[in-house]
């Protein structure tokens, strides 16, 4: 139990100074999504103000990468608009508690192993499709409160700020990095409009901020199994969607800062997290990709950004919500964007010409089922089964026979390849058990027995070579395919003939 709550890692040095102005710089750029994703689950913005100082604060303490940011997420918001139409916002507590549950049982499960299955080609077309949705959500903030594009000076005045915080976020490391260039972005453009008194668009007016530290909440729900059945499917949802989208995130943090995650302590984090955030009137959420960029690309390593992220967002809601409602969207609207810019995988561009189409094809799914159907968990899967389709086709169309004839008249087939359910019909096609001669040897040398399609497919073709009158021996078979065998007798018949001469397969294990 002791490795999921280290609180702290020791034998990292810390950079205080990078850590608490990075913090600060996620801190402000936390709220208008978190805001944004609680008014899309039709919840009140400080349900997912709470959710995000919660999330921030266990998962920076208990969570397994340090820099990595949580909070309330557009995919977490997504799962909540029906049930939250229908149901209301007590359900909503009760099911951010009951996924939080899952997903710490995930971890001690030890689960997180499982994200090895996910292909490179699944990641690069998840980080792809979120960067194009953070650049999307963006352009909400060129439109007025009726959806309407902005015009004139309005929009070219929103534009002009846009550009000059994407500029200073590209220029300043060139020439320091001792200060968070985001960080300097949203100051410069906050100063240069209440210097010059230029009207645009703020936080305040998405919504007020205002509010005090989050209340401890039981759901007020009935606790009988009615609900629970009314609960579950979105809380299983919630779970495997916040534990996808943080452990793909975990992996692209590694890559970032050449450093190993722990995804099952994160797991465990998350699920913390998310009990907590419900008992605390939060949404829940997961780990959040541009923020977590923006605390990686300024700097921060620790646990100590994430730790001040989340208490600088609280100090924001309970005692400098005015001040923070003054601070322009278009800063943190640069801010993003250019997040976004460093998210996109550009080197999968240039990978188009050199990786095998069915990656390609895999990578492009994954990022159209991200950016269109804002199913981020759908995405991988479908990601996951493609490209695990593909491999099995490929390896059956692997499977191979050299065939000859002894000067004794026995026929010996050399199998290559593995023997396994998508390979069995080749398998089969191979043998001529009509016109073979009286005695057969099949050679696994070069070959597997994987699984029990393999196992029916030997038992059959040793059926049909006894029916017509002919002896077939089974030859080095590998340890491994001999227990599966072994361990197949009391399902089916494994018809294997001993034969002193070529040391055969049925040995007493």
């Amino acid at each position: 139990m002791k490795k999921y709550f280290n609180l702290f890692d020791f034998s990292q040095k810390v950079d205080y100074k990078t850590e608490v102005l990075s913090g600060l710089t996620v801190a402000i750029a936390l709220i208008p999504e978190a805001v944004a994703f609680a008014l899309i689950a039709g919840l009140s913005p400080l349900v997912g103000l709470y959710a995000a100082f919660v999330m921030g604060f266990v998962t920076s303490i208990l969570g397994g990468r340090p820099g990595m940011i949580s909070g309330a997420t557009g995919a977490i918001a997504v799962v909540f608009i029906q049930l939250s139409q229908s149901y209301g916002v007590e359900y909503i507590f009760a099911t951010v508690i009951l996924g939080g549950i899952l997903q710490m049982g995930a971890g001690f499960l030890k689960l997180g192993k499982f994200m090895r299955l996910v292909p490179h080609s699944v990641i690069y077309g998840f980080v792809n499709g979120l960067a194009l949705i953070i650049f999307l959500s963006q352009l909400e903030q060129f439109k007025d409160s009726n959806g309407n594009w902005l015009i004139g000076s309005e929009l070219y005045t929103i534009f002009a700020l846009v550009l000059v915080t994407m500029l200073i976020i590209y220029i300043l490391p060139k020439i320091t990095k001792a200060i968070p260039s985001s960080l300097v972005a949203i100051l410069s453009i906050f100063g240069i409009v209440v210097f010059l008194g230029i009207d645009t668009k703020t936080v305040g007016d998405i919504a007020s901020i205002q509010g005090s530290f989050p209340p401890f909440h039981i759901p007020n729900i009935p606790f009988t199994f009615e609900t629970l059945s009314i609960i579950f499917p979105y809380a299983a949802i919630m779970a495997g969607v916040g534990l996808i989208e943080s452990l793909l995130t975990l992996n692209i943090i590694d890559e970032l800062t050449e450093t190993r995650g722990r995804g099952n302590k994160e797991a465990v984090a998350q699920g913390t997290a998310n009990i907590l955030s419900g008992l605390f009137s939060g949404m829940g959420g997961c780990a959040m990709i541009g923020q977590s960029l923006i605390n990686v690309t300024s700097g921060a390593r620790a646990r100590l950004s994430g730790i001040v992220a989340s208490l600088m967002l609280l100090v924001f809601i309970m005692f400098a919500s005015d001040l923070v409602e003054m601070l322009p969207m278009a800063a943190l609207t640069g801010v993003m964007i250019m997040v976004s810019v460093g998210t996109f995988e550009w080197a999968s561009l240039n990978a188009f010409n050199k990786m095998p189409k069915s990656d390609i094809f895999v990578m492009v799914l994954v990022t159209l089922v991200t950016v269109f159907l804002h199913n981020l968990a759908l995405a991988v899967i479908v990601g996951v089964l493609i490209s695990a389709v593909v491999f099995a086709w490929d390896n059956a169309k692997r499977i191979r026979a050299r065939k000859y004839i002894d000067e004794n008249n026995v026929k010996h087939y050399e199998i290559y390849g593995p023997l396994f359910f998508a390979s069995v019909a080749m398998f089969n096609e191979k043998f001529d058990v009509l016109n073979d001669p009286d005695e057969v040897i099949i050679d696994f040398a070069e070959s597997r027995i994987v699984d029990m399609s393999a196992i029916e497919a030997l038992n059959k073709i040793t059926e049909r070579y006894l029916k017509v009158g002919k002896k077939i021996h089974l030859k080095h078979l590998s340890p491994d395919c001999q227990v599966l065998l072994k361990n197949a007798e009391n399902i089916i018949d494994v018809n294997i003939l001993e034969d002193p001469t070529y040391k055969l397969v049925v040995d007493k294990l």
